[in-house]
């Protein structure tokens, strides 16, 4: 039986991930801050019910600032696969943050590559590394695009992936880096401008909100589905060879687009209820991002099955249901439709 441990494991990709590795037989071990709150609300589906996952599936206190206990968590746990997805990964916030940023979305990485290497841990790395490096680069962005970073999360970001390459050529670590472009679902933090949409359209459906406040809303983005972007994440790490993948749809979208595709769908009107906030713009924006997935279609076999205007039907019927109203249900069949058999729930 493989074993796996990943960072961040009560985030969006990491829940989705421990999902998909338990449906796949492994057994996986996750790391979680120590809070206030026990925040599993995202994994809870399958780790409070037994008969989800079994005795296959571990949670450990650790943080990524903390290089003794990561070292000490690889060396007892002795995985197989290492997916490190953990991070402050709000890309507005690293501006009020940026020297917390740069310790934990940029050091962490450093601390989990040095575990490896000090544990003599023969254990395949994913390193999640992040489109919003390519910043200011014209698009289309694929692996052999420059880093022009726009915020001090994409900076920290950029210093992941090379401490990634360094360690890959340095010390024969099997480490890859997955540059995945935007990819959101219903488990999507709701400060991330897709879910505040979402779940502000399931309000104001249900007369608990009236106006919803963003900010740029020319900004275009490559966006996905998470779950398909998971398996990409698996895909790399069962290549003989590490390498380096752009994972995204090869399309772009708007702000405005996914608003108007979410309002349109439950049938209400943005202009009614939308406001434009200066406080949600950044201070260095990036205009567009469109990844080339070429490489990740050709030499892993994968590719994108949800489109955009499926994506925002998804997350819609998630939000209204959650809500408590009746969504129009067309979300529900498209994931039906696509399969994804290892989803406890979107």
């Amino acid at each position: 039986m493989k074993r796996a441990l990943i960072t961040g494991i009560t985030g969006q990709d990491g829940s989705y991930l421990a999902e998909f590795l338990l449906h796949q037989g492994y057994e996986v071990h996750g790391i979680m801050r120590r809070a206030s709150t026990f925040n599993t609300e995202r994994i809870d589906h399958f780790y409070v019910d037994p008969h989800q996952a079994g005795a296959r599936f571990f949670l450990h206190f650790g943080d990524l600032s903390d290089s003794s206990q990561i070292d000490n968590l690889i060396y007892n746990i002795k995985p197989q696969e290492i997916y490190h997805l953990g991070a402050q990964s709000h890309v507005r916030v690293s501006f009020d943050i940026p020297e917390y940023t740069g310790d934990v979305t940029g050091l962490g990485t450093t601390r989990i590559l040095e575990g490896i290497r000090r544990s003599h841990c023969d254990a395949r790395f994913y390193q999640a590394s992040s489109s919003e490096m390519f910043g200011a680069a014209p698009p289309p962005q694929d692996e052999t695009t420059g880093f022009l970073p726009r915020s001090p999360y994409a900076a920290a970001k950029v210093y992941s992936y090379w401490m990634t390459v360094n360690y890959r050529e340095g010390y024969g670590i099997h480490a890859s880096n997955g540059i995945l472009f935007n990819h959101e679902s219903p488990r999507r933090g709701q400060t991330f401008v897709t879910r505040k949409i979402t779940m502000a359209l399931a309000r104001i459906l249900a007369g608990k909100q009236t106006h919803l406040y963003l900010g740029n809303l020319d900004a275009s983005r490559d966006w996905g589905y998470a779950p398909d972007y998971i398996e990409a994440m698996w895909k790399i790490l069962q290549m003989d060879n590490p390498g380096d993948y752009v994972i995204a749809t090869g399309q772009t979208h708007t702000v405005r687009d996914f608003l108007e595709e979410a309002f349109e769908y439950a049938g209400l009107d943005p202009d009614s209820h939308v406001r434009i906030d200066p406080k949600y713009f950044r201070p260095t924006e990036v205009d567009i991002l469109k990844g080339d997935p070429s490489r990740a279609i050709r030499e892993l076999g994968w590719e994108p099955r949800i489109t955009f205007r499926e994506l925002v039907r998804i997350m819609v019927d998630a939000d209204m249901e959650q809500i408590g109203l009746e969504p129009p249900g067309e979300g529900k069949r498209i994931l039906e439709e696509k399969k994804f058999k290892w989803l406890g729930r979107p």
